[in-house]
């Protein structure tokens, strides 16, 4: 709950801007970041783009997990491109204004795509387990109308949601301090301004917190520990070890996305500290989807064949 006080001089006007500070405390090495997260930012766009490509033009990728993918990649594309374009401007051009509506956009848009991330890691836990658990049944449960139903509606679903959570947060009284102590608009340093009372607001990030959150990463988990019985019922140390290497590498993934994100938006409003926040928000926005494309696809010596296929065309 927001009850602090504002200095009277605040309270004449309303904001109409923010000042995203970014990593305006390490003058030093804007440079230095700005390279950085360029290179990141053009890895994760040439690594999702050359999966997406693989699997619409190849014939052999045309099954499930492969349209699963596709879309996944599409969508890793997407999240990251809601926030390291901004950054990189304000890195590089050290322009750190950004407008209401544009910090609202840059909000609901976040918020959009992380949450169907999550519902998309869900999905393809479940597509794994199907494939592994129930292998006689997997071409008749993750049919071709079934697939597509189950993408739409991860694209789908979160969309009423984020943009009520994001008009419930915008419609608070902005009228103190406009700076935020982040690298995008996110939900606490956005609170943390507004001059009313947030709990309503608080208590709507936490539920939406454990629809999207805890609730996919509990299925996932459940998921994984079905397919890991499986694995170890394997007559063959060879087909165990490889078995392990894949879905250990998917869990390293899933626990660093949702832990950070989980960790970020389950917290007491209190515990909130900015530099935290900060180091966590990089890991589920930035990291993870520059990881996910190597994990789930380019370690699989298929899509490496169909790559070295491409190139030579």
């Amino acid at each position: 709950m927001n009850h602090q006080e504002k200095p009277p001089e605040y309270n004449l006007t309303e904001l109409m801007e923010f000042v995203v500070l970014g990593f305006a405390d390490m003058p030093h090495l804007q440079w230095f970041l700005f390279g950085l997260f360029l290179i990141i930012y053009i890895i994760i766009l040439m690594s999702n783009g050359t999966i997406f490509l693989i699997t619409k033009m190849d014939p052999a990728f045309q099954s499930p997990v492969y349209f699963f993918l596709a879309n996944f990649s599409s969508l890793e594309t997407c999240y990251v491109s809601a926030t390291l374009p901004r950054m990189l401007m304000n890195l590089g051009m050290q322009r750190r204004t950004i407008s209401l509506g544009g910090c609202a956009t840059q909000m609901c848009f976040v918020l959009i795509f992380g949450g169907t991330e999550c519902l998309f890691l869900a999905l393809m836990a479940y597509d794994c387990y199907v494939a592994i658990c129930n292998p006689l049944q997997y071409p008749l449960v993750m049919n071709h109308r079934v697939c597509i139903h189950l993408v739409t509606g991860s694209w789908t679903t979160g969309i009423p949601v984020m943009i009520v959570q994001t008009y419930q947060i915008f419609s608070l009284p902005f009228c103190g301090p406009n700076k935020i102590n982040h690298f995008f608009c996110d939900i606490f340093p956005i609170l943390k301004l507004a001059c009313g009372d947030t709990f309503v607001n608080d208590m709507l990030v936490y539920t939406v917190a454990v629809l999207f959150g805890m609730v996919p990463f509990l299925l996932i988990l459940g998921s994984y520990s079905k397919i890991m019985s499986i694995i170890l019922k394997l007559p063959s140390a060879t087909s165990r070890a490889k078995a392990f290497s894949t879905c250990s590498s998917h869990l390293m993934v899933v626990v660093l996305f949702f832990g950070s994100a989980v960790i970020t938006y389950l917290r007491p409003n209190t515990s909130h500290s900015e530099g935290t926040d900060k180091v966590l928000s990089l890991f589920y926005t930035i990291l993870t989807p520059m990881f996910n494309p190597m994990i789930y696809s380019l370690r699989n010596k298929d899509v490496i064949i169909a790559l070295r296929k491409l190139l030579c065309k």
